[in-house]
């Protein structure tokens, strides 16, 4: 005779009960009800085995009710099932579980959990042919009973393959997935052979997203791995791994499975290019590239594994045939002409929205006879702007499609390509790479990529072929970049150039009160990799040695673009409070008049992890206030980074190397205007605009 055990979530139908026992009882079977249900309702006369209402009585104590009360229904079922002797008998005698409906789920899931002996189904249906497949194949009883965990995954894989997709919630709740065993037990369903992948995917989402509640975050990037190695369908294998990724990056961490995912959609774009659907080929290339280079894992943190390893982060790229097919390059029929001799150089300078860096070079050329300017800004023309946010199109067309962007873009850009001699464009991301999608004919194509570029997708959807020059704004950025960029090594790449920033640095020198020497200075905190918790490390220790150091914050507050970059907000802002309310910090906040603000300042900081070149740096040395620079940590120990862009003397490796040099130079009055006279003159003879012009001047005339 079989057991056969009815989990019920709520009160079943009579008449279907009926007829269904009945036909148990005719195959030779035990039939137990238990579960929550009337009582009432349930007909004693059936010939029952077992009938059990759970729970039997109200909970003892608060605190069990309060308990099951923060709980799911289909946990609170299996609470009372696990806790009431009578159906623990019931439990134990099984054979044959059937779920009668789906808050009864989750219970038979934990019933298949716990031992190997009881087959479990869904709906009475499928319990009855259950039995009559046991009854004709004649299965016996195993001679042993193996461990939980074999038992659970032996069950789950069944489940995995019947159970509809939307009932697999109430059997990975965190509850279930908390525990070690649980977790390890779906891990191993949802990585069993035989599964069809979309139902692999469904179930594989339910477990991860259970084990994300749970807090198993590890645990879920585990599983995700291990069911994507059984899938056949490369897109699908894609989604589940961007899936898991992009849950980690929300939260504002960087995916353990990062490369995982991204070789994956790298790989659909592969087959799609090779069967020539371009557009599936650049949506699967966009995704890869989005990921890669989502401002979570290279912006907004103090850390980068593009920066740790440039090479070794895009290598899935280089291997990629339509990754390395985006950027295969064209080159130009016709070589760029020299400067004219006869006439002004016509210097197109172009951007979009961000001018920020361009005032002096826009002022000095204007000005000058030999050159006639005209500036660009792309945000301002809408057929301009619609193609730069293209990206889609773009990528689509460099795979060899869509014909209509390209002529889009001649529309666009061929009437500033005739009139310019030279094109100057600023920052290497969109426009910059809308200026290589045409042949520009003889005129000459320069970039400039600063520090924020490097780390985005753009110059990975460009054809440098294309790009006579590209400016960099220090050394350490080019070696990034040019590790990183396949487009910017080779036979067809452009000429390279280190040229800093246009300052105009001789309005910043001004005299300061003597006070000012025990006043640090940090101008523009606004992303996170000015990193000013570490100025506030080097301000707590300083202040252990004399309280007269304070700390001035020039700029507005952090900006909150992603979860990673509130996180240290909140961090900073809890940080600062007491410390703003003792007068240990003050927030200057945003101004216009830097110069002034710069006055109160005696001591500058460059507490950032990254920086092409520190411009607040700078202009805080050409005040006269002494420099202290970290040794900025995504270039720190490389050829090139803040040790070489700087003076040596500057940089510091700790917060504790830092205290030290702010004292040295603080101890007296003639010591720190001595540190800060030296500090006025190498800025203005390095970096002050009329130093800085002679190199534009070389690069625009061919001097």
């Amino acid at each position: 005779m079989t057991d056969v055990l009815m989990i019920a979530g709520s009160t079943p139908k009579a008449t279907v009960v009926a007829a269904a026992v009945d036909k148990f009882r005719q195959l030779g079977a035990r039939v137990h009800l238990v579960g929550n249900f009337k009582v009432a309702d349930v007909d004693a006369d059936l010939g029952w085995a077992t009938v059990r209402k759970v729970p039997a009585v109200a909970p003892a104590s608060k605190h069990v009710q309060r308990k099951t009360d923060a709980m799911r229904f289909p946990e609170r079922l299996w609470f009372h099932l696990e806790r009431d002797r009578t159906a623990q008998a019931a439990v134990r005698a099984a054979e044959l579980v059937v779920a009668l409906d789906n808050r009864a789920v989750y219970s038979a899931w934990r019933v298949a959990q716990s031992r190997r002996q009881p087959e479990v189904c869904f709906g009475l249906a499928a319990g009855l042919r259950a039995l009559e497949k046991r009854l004709e194949t004649g299965a016996a009883q195993p001679e042993h009973v193996p461990g939980a965990l074999t038992a659970a995954t032996d069950g789950l894989r069944r489940r995995v393959r019947t159970l509809p997709a939307d009932l697999l919630r109430n059997a990975t709740g965190p509850l279930a997935l908390r525990s070690r065993v649980g977790a390890r037990a779906w891990r191993a369903a949802v990585s069993a052979p035989g599964v069809p992948d979309s139902l692999r995917m469904t179930a594989t989402e339910q477990v991860i997203e259970g084990m994300w509640l749970a807090g198993r975050q590890s645990g879920a990037l585990v599983t995700a791995r291990a069911a994507a190695e059984k899938l056949a369908d490369p897109a699908i294998k894609a989604q589940l791994l961007d899936n898991v990724a992009s849950k980690v990056i929300r939260n504002g961490r960087t995916p353990a499975n990062l490369t995982d995912a991204v070789t994956a959609y790298l790989d659909l774009a592969d087959r799609r290019h090779t069967a020539g659907d371009l557009t599936a080929a650049a949506d699967a290339l966009l995704h890869a590239m989005k990921l890669a280079f989502h401002r979570v894992v290279h912006i907004d943190q103090v850390s980068s594994p593009l920066a740790a390893d440039p090479a070794a982060f895009t290598a899935p790229f280089r291997k990629s045939t339509a990754a390395s097919a985006v950027v295969r390059p064209k080159g130009r029929l016709t070589p760029a002409a020299a400067p004219p001799r006869d006439r002004p150089l016509r210097l197109l300078v172009a951007t979009t929205s961000n001018a920020n860096f361009l005032h002096l070079i826009r002022s000095y050329y204007e000005a000058n006879p030999d050159v006639e300017l005209r500036f660009l800004d792309m945000a301002e023309h809408p057929g301009m702007k619609r193609l730069n946010g293209a990206a889609q199109r773009h990528v689509e067309h460099r795979l060899g499609g869509e014909p209509l962007f390209a002529h889009g873009v001649e529309q666009q850009l061929r009437p500033y390509l005739d009139w310019a001699d030279t094109v100057f464009v600023d920052w290497c991301v969109a426009p910059a790479a809308l200026f290589t999608v045409v042949d520009p004919g003889d005129t000459r194509i320069v970039v400039r990529l600063h520090s924020y570029e490097a780390f985005t997708r753009w110059p990975h959807m460009m054809d440098f072929s294309r790009v006579d020059d590209v400016v960099f704004v220090a050394d350490h950025i080019r070696d990034l970049s040019v590790a990183s960029v396949p487009g910017l090594a080779g036979e067809h790449a452009p000429r390279t150039h280190v040229i800093d920033n246009g300052m105009d640095l001789a309005n910043f020198r001004r005299m300061k009160d003597p006070a000012t020497r025990f006043n640090l200075g940090l101008v523009g905190i606004g992303q996170v990799a000015k990193d000013p918790l570490w100025a506030l490390k080097v301000l707590k220790q300083l202040r252990e040695r004399d309280e007269r150091y304070r700390l001035f914050l020039i700029g507005g507050d952090m900006g909150r673009p992603s979860n990673a970059a509130k996180a240290y907000a909140r961090k900073l802002e809890k940080a600062l409070r007491p410390l703003v309310e003792s007068g240990a910090v003050v927030r200057v906040g945003s101004t216009d008049d830097v110069p002034g603000a710069l006055e109160d300042v005696g001591v500058i900081l460059s507490t950032s992890v990254r920086e092409g070149c520190h411009v607040g740096l700078m202009e805080g040395a050409a005040s006269g206030a002494v420099p202290v620079v970290r040794d900025w940590p995504f270039f720190a120990g490389r050829e090139n980074g803040a040790g070489t862009l700087y003076p040596a003397e500057w940089i510091v490796g700790t917060p504790e190397a830092a205290v030290e040099r702010v004292l040295s130079l603080t101890a007296s009055d003639e010591s720190w205007r001595n540190a800060g006279k030296l500090a006025t003159e190498h800025a203005l003879t390095t970096w002050d605009w009329p130093v800085v012009r002679l190199d534009f001047d070389r690069l625009l005339f061919d001097r």
